[in-house]
């Protein structure tokens, strides 16, 4: 006689699922505010005319969270989990990807998701 196997839904895998960032590692997640994959990266390379520019009116660099706001003063606020909050402090030209979610700080891209 064998013994039945207990098999998971794929619900309960994704909610038992955790990033390596929220364990202090680098980030092994491409959903919106992790990594970069590199396809996303790309993707927004070659759709240029969709970038919009802005300026960073906050971050806060222990939750993640930006906002951003573009010149026709429109506010995005982001989160990422990557350090985007570090490298773009309150007063920072960023240019933003609305599609494909992708911030950019000078020549460093990260994901960003939408909050």
């Amino acid at each position: 006689m064998s013994t039945p196997l207990h098999r998971l839904s794929p619900l309960e895998v994704t909610e038992r699922a955790a990033c390596m960032c929220d364990h202090g590692d680098v980030c092994s997640s491409f959903t919106p505010g992790h990594a970069l994959h590199l396809i996303q990266a790309r993707l927004a390379s070659a759709t240029s005319s969709e970038w919009v520019d802005g300026i960073v009116e906050s971050a806060d660099a222990v939750s993640g969270d930006l906002i951003v706001r573009d010149l026709d003063g429109t506010a995005h606020a982001l989160w990422n989990g990557s350090g985007a909050a570090l490298e773009a402090a309150a007063g920072t030209p960023v240019a933003l990807h609305p599609r494909y979610h992708v911030l950019a700080v000078g020549r460093v891209q990260f994901n960003v998701a939408s909050v």
